[in-house]
């Protein structure tokens, strides 16, 4: 039998159904101060990226908007704008940092039946797909490989947001901060 090495997996595999201490983790991403230790790659005025601590593939990230809701349609025009323009950074710093194919672009919306596990707060996966990115291990054998570790998939992303116009940096353990839409629209 082929083993696949993924030691990180187990802070999964072992989490308590619910952290006592934080009511949504998204909400808690969203006021905490550490950004890099948080995997929280970008911020707007209305929403932020994180990097997926779980990916489908490496860069997997979720456009997150600050207010807490499962529901789209309770969305303003600003968070709808600032989420739309994240997701643009995020095509950007994607391309740049890692260079993929295509992506997958989506909503989990209807809590567990739509196959989410966090359903009351709004959050846009964006998964970076590269030709040839599913082979026989998850057909096969429902084995996913995940080829570089989080921690730098952060840096190659945190440093592809930063080239962006119109975003600043304060530090390397801070998110890269947008708040003008990109060059040209």
């Amino acid at each position: 039998m082929d083993k696949v090495f993924a030691p990180w997996r187990i802070e999964w595999v072992e989490r308590e159904e619910s952290n006592p201490e934080v009511d949504c983790v998204f909400c808690a991403f969203r006021e905490e101060a550490d950004d890099r230790a948080n995997n929280v790659v970008a911020r707007g005025d209305h929403a932020f990226v994180l990097l997926n601590n779980y990916p489908y593939n490496p860069g997997h990230v979720m456009v997150i908007p600050h207010v807490h809701t499962g529901e789209y349609r309770e969305l303003d025009d600003e968070t709808l704008l600032d989420v739309a323009r994240l997701k643009q950074r995020a095509f950007d710093a994607l391309e740049t940092g890692l260079g993929p194919d295509g992506f997958n672009v989506g909503l989990n919306l209807g809590g567990a039946a739509a196959g989410g596990s966090i359903d009351d707060h709004l959050h846009t996966h964006v998964v970076p797909r590269w030709e040839g990115d599913t082979n026989f291990m998850p057909v096969v054998s429902d084995t996913k490989v995940i080829v570089e570790a989080v921690e730098d998939t952060y840096d190659r992303l945190h440093a592809a947001f930063a080239e962006q116009d119109g975003a600043t940096v304060d530090d390397e353990s801070t998110a890269v901060r947008v708040t003008e839409s990109r060059k040209g629209l």
